[in-house]
């Protein structure tokens, strides 16, 4: 079954007003109400969690190993994966951070069984760079006519330096600095200690520091 398979699911009646109902309905409750719906035969919960978590697992693969097409197999993987083993996921804990550790693992996987150059890994770094989660600030807030060209080129020297980061460092960096996940989430996601995050995440920092600098001199 395909992503879009899932979202689609009984999508028959999707121009009646009932099914329009039950969509805004799905979109007003939590994950893990909507977890509940899809265990209790909802057969268009599940389609509501691929709308709420597609985009943003695309973004977070994607940047993990540098190849989109093979991020759109890897997700659609996750989503098997949820889809299979819904009835196992714990309540009490967050959804998303399960289905992000899917991915995760997912990804690593994907990295463990290439052999290339981690620029090549890491390719690109495109969105949702936020101005709250940089760990560097290079950009002035004064207008000038060439920023545009500026800031593209800073990007790219972003991705090079992202790109150079060993995995260990590449996940936890990407992870809080791009994803804006809190140090525990990113334990859970990783499987690391709350300790061993941070301090990976520290040396990262400091990694990328070390490798932007030269680049944006």
């Amino acid at each position: 079954m395909t992503r879009s398979q899932m979202a689609t699911e009984n999508e028959s009646l999707v121009g009646t007003g009932e099914a329009r109902q039950h969509r805004l309905h799905l979109g007003e409750l939590t994950d893990s109400d909507v977890v509940q719906a899809s265990l209790d035969g909802d057969t268009r919960a599940f389609g509501e969690l691929v709308r709420r978590y597609d985009q943003r697992l695309l973004n977070f693969v994607y940047r993990t190993i540098g190849d989109r097409e093979r991020g759109q197999d890897l997700v659609q993987e996750t989503f098997v994966r949820v889809y299979r083993h819904l009835q196992r996921f714990d309540q009490s804990k967050k959804f998303s951070t399960w289905i992000y550790t899917i991915a995760s693992n997912l990804a690593k996987n994907e990295l463990r069984n290439r052999s290339r150059n981690p620029l090549v890994l890491f390719q690109t770094l495109k969105k949702n760079w936020d101005a709250d989660h940089r760990p560097l600030e290079w950009e002035d807030t004064q207008y000038k006519p060439d920023d545009l060209f500026r800031k593209r080129h800073l990007r790219k020297k972003v991705e090079e330096a992202v790109a150079l980061l060993p995995e260990h460092h590449r996940i936890v960096f990407v992870l809080r600095e791009m994803e804006g996940k809190t140090y525990e989430e990113i334990a859970d996601i990783t499987g690391c200690n709350l300790g061993t995050v941070k301090s990976r995440l520290n040396r990262a920092r400091n990694n990328f520091a070390q490798i932007i600098a030269p680049l944006i001199d």
